[in-house]
């Protein structure tokens, strides 16, 4: 919880001394009693003592002040909305390595799962977009927000061919900056890349990442897999089958996220990569919003000053 006027809150310092105050006129009020009646004589003179009655109503008055000062300093706390007509691009790398098996059932499949679950947890306000990259990018689905439409695109998901993720994220970045505006803004923007190995074709990634930094376009990279993960490819030159490492690049990917002030995450594993697709979907399809809670503070505070006088009336005859 945070105040929109913290300062208010420094009246809080007078209730220490408001109690102070009370408990030197209590003090006060039995001098008085004693010069009225010798000890002795007291019980003949007030046989009943309130006992703690008479303090309740003064304690109940201080808890009400108090939460009205902070009524008065403007509490809020913070809650997360959904982020109207946002788009966000799932690029995924679909290059040959993910066919490797380190990741069960094989890194494709897995990633499939977690991008639905991603779809899942994302505002239904929010525009999805499923690009598919390997030696070029293909736009399997415009940014949209039919999650039929978002589910049927991520099954179309296919492997095959080399990593060129610079120019998958140029065509990333040309597609959410045709988005329509609204007044002539474009709607808040983000990229979630996966990806599993080294680009080693087309343009240069960084490049790629600060022309879509330029457009406030943040990159959000996940290196999927590990280091043991391998697949059988032909050998060019016998044409035998041959067993090839396929370890991810988070180093690269990390270069990305930071030059494109986005973030960065790597998943070894099937449950990794669904956490953090998680994650990512309800922060990108959120964002933080102060909401004042005032109210509340002011009704507790005035309910709490009609209890203290009711006690006191009905007890003593007098609201305070």
């Amino acid at each position: 919880m945070s105040f929109a006027a913290p300062l208010v809150l420094l009246a809080l310092a007078a209730l220490p001394l408001l109690a102070v105050w009370y408990l030197l006129a209590q003090r006060n009020r039995r001098a008085a009693g004693a010069a009225f009646a010798s000890p002795r004589m007291q019980p003949a003179v007030a046989p009943s003592r309130p006992g703690w009655r008479r303090h309740a109503p003064m304690l109940v008055f201080l808890v009400a002040l108090a939460a009205l000062i902070v009524a008065a300093a403007k509490p809020q706390r913070t809650v997360a909305v959904p982020v109207e007509r946002a788009s966000i691009v799932l690029l995924t790398d679909v290059s040959g390595s993910m066919l490797a098996t380190d990741v069960q059932p094989n890194r494709m499949i897995a990633a499939k799962r977690a991008a639905r679950r991603f779809v899942d947890e994302v505002p239904k306000a929010v525009n999805i977009g499923v690009i598919a990259y390997n030696t070029t990018a293909t736009v399997l689905q415009s940014p949209t927000r039919d999650r039929a439409d978002i589910a049927t695109a991520i099954d179309r998901l296919t492997v095959s061919g080399t990593t060129a993720t610079g120019d998958a994220i140029r065509t990333a970045t040309t597609v959410l900056r045709n988005q329509p505006g609204v007044d002539g803004r474009r709607p808040p923007s983000a990229i979630v890349l996966i990806s599993d190995g080294v680009s080693v074709r087309g343009s240069d990634p960084i490049a790629a990442a600060s022309e879509a930094a330029a457009l406030r376009i943040p990159i959000y990279t996940v290196a999927f897999g590990t280091d043991a993960g391998t697949i059988t490819v032909p050998d060019p030159r016998t044409g035998e089958q041959r067993v090839e490492s396929v370890p991810p690049d988070p180093a690269s990917l990390a270069q990305i996220a930071e030059v494109s002030n986005g973030d960065t995450f790597t998943a070894a594993s099937s449950d990794r990569l669904n956490t953090v697709y998680e994650r990512l979907g309800s922060q990108l399809g959120t964002r933080d919003e102060q909401r004042q809670i005032t109210a509340a503070f002011a009704a507790g505070g005035l309910l709490l000053l009609l209890a203290g006088a009711g006690l006191s009336l009905r007890w003593f005859g007098r609201p305070i």
